[in-house]
């Protein structure tokens, strides 16, 4: 089994658009600083990184599916060559009603993933900047890491708080794991 950081896109790995609005072709995406290197570092870690994104503005009709998927793998393009590789990318095309099971804050995306990319959920991250990713992240049973970014306060029920996704990143290197439960042998706790 892989273990996987299931990034959002919008706020994590570029600038997010005011409210409202959307990134929509490749002229408006601004990456965060230190992205690459972020996920360069969870490569070298043995992480698969996966996006997991809520693209409403397809259901708004402001952009194709192929706009979308064309914006991405220019995305993916521009990051491995600064040496940062993207496993896959999901997501979730639809409006926020009639509600469907991939968009977050339901776990569909990451179940999906996890399925068809061998992941152990409860050895992975969900790394988002809103409520929503960190819920969809707890229900699929993963770790969660909140970006706090600008303006923006509180970390909901996340694992981690981090001002950027490599400040997130260096924390999830450190995360305690889960310590073994004392044991007796021969009469002495060990």
């Amino acid at each position: 089994m892989n273990r996987a950081a299931f990034l959002d896109r919008d706020g994590v790995i570029n600038r997010k658009p005011p409210e409202g609005q959307y990134v929509t072709r490749w002229e408006e995406m601004r990456f965060l600083p230190d992205v690459a290197t972020a996920i360069a570092k969870l490569n070298e870690a043995g992480f698969r990184v996966i996006v997991i994104s809520n693209q409403r503005c397809v259901a708004k009709g402001l952009v194709t599916e192929a706009g979308v998927d064309a914006l991405h793998q220019r995305m993916c393009k521009e990051l491995a060559a600064a040496g940062a590789i993207i496993d896959a990318i999901y997501y979730c095309p639809h409006e926020k009603s009639p509600v469907c099971s991939c968009r977050k804050p339901a776990p569909g995306m990451l179940l999906t993933a996890a399925r068809e990319h061998e992941i152990d959920l409860a050895a992975s991250w969900m790394i988002g900047d809103s409520d929503i990713d960190i819920a969809a992240g707890k229900s699929a049973g993963c770790r969660t890491a909140r970006l706090i970014g600008e303006g923006q306060t509180g970390q909901g029920k996340a694992d981690v708080v981090a001002e950027s996704l490599l400040d997130a990143i260096h924390q999830i290197f450190e995360f305690p794991r889960a310590i073994p439960a004392p044991r007796t042998l021969n009469g002495v706790t060990v």
